[in-house]
């Protein structure tokens, strides 16, 4: 089946944003690769198919909200903010600097998009639940999402929100849980597992859908369906390869909390290059 312009638009869209996290990451010397360039696919379709949102009314009081609760991988949400143009492309070199506005993990500015601040895992579901109360008692129509990686699942806070929203039929909250496999000391079934997944959210009373992270049609489809949804809230459960798009890194919890070196980074940027074109020959 031939790919749509929209679907590779998206995809070329990846490849851009996974290019910008190498960049950040080595200008840094330091940061978290493997989620970042996981879910570039998930960020590509949130900022450019999705989400309601516009760098020339970033406080529209009806815009989406977004949170990324397991902030280490804000160097995607920057890459895709800088894309849409609600960050300079002038800072994409200044991570982790002190007073740059790209800090280690993203710190509420909503000027520039950022409409949380994150560290501490577990906290994003409960801050992404208030957002969408907030927005059900006040009637808006704005819908919140909430990024966690499955490591983070291991914390207790996450599953106090996960009953919390169920009860209070928040159906404007979607939950995408970046299912990766890897956590900082090595592979989530090994340190605590968290299967059986999917029964535990639905023993929850969350209506639960579960994708492959990388397919763009599947990642536009579950996000739009979530909207159809209005008797309880939705998670997406997607599934991901850690440091996709970098063979180097791809699978390996290692790259879990690491920069690439000038070698690895331009090993990193060629391929990523090249599988552009690939994109490109495909459609064509």
């Amino acid at each position: 089946m031939p790919q749509s312009k929209h679907r590779l638009e998206l995809e070329e869209i990846s490849v851009q944003l996974r290019q910008d996290v190498i960049k950040m990451l080595l200008a840094s010397g330091s940061g978290h690769s493997a989620s970042s360039l996981g879910l570039a696919d998930i960020f590509s379709a949130l900022y450019f198919s999705i989400l309601n949102v516009d760098p020339k009314k970033s406080n529209d009081p009806d815009r989406d909200r977004l949170i990324l609760s397991n902030g280490h991988a804000c160097p995607i949400l920057y890459a895709a903010l800088i894309k849409k143009g609600f960050i300079q492309k002038s800072y994409l070199k200044t991570l982790r600097r002190l007073d740059a506005p790209l800090q280690g993990h993203p710190h509420i500015n909503t000027d520039i998009g950022i409409d949380f601040s994150s560290g501490p895992l577990g906290q994003g579901l409960s801050l992404a639940c208030g957002m969408a109360l907030s927005g059900k008692l006040d009637k808006k129509s704005y819908r919140t999402y909430c990024i966690t990686g499955d490591g983070e699942l291991q914390e207790g806070a996450i599953w106090e929100s996960a009953m919390f929203a169920p009860n209070h039929n928040l159906q404007n909250l979607t939950w995408i849980i970046d299912r990766n496999n890897i956590q900082i000391d090595g592979y989530t079934e090994q340190v605590m597992p968290v299967e059986p997944l999917r029964d535990k959210l639905e023993a929850f009373n969350w209506h639960v859908i579960e994708i492959n992270g990388h397919n763009m049609d599947e990642i536009i489809s579950a996000c739009n369906m979530a909207k159809s949804i209005y008797e309880r809230p939705t998670a997406i459960i997607v599934h991901t390869i850690p440091g996709k798009g970098v063979p180097e890194m791809e699978y390996k919890f290692e790259w879990h909390g690491k920069a690439p070196s000038k070698e690895v980074a331009r090993k990193a940027l060629k391929s990523l290059r090249t599988l552009e074109g690939q994109i490109e020959s495909d459609y064509d």
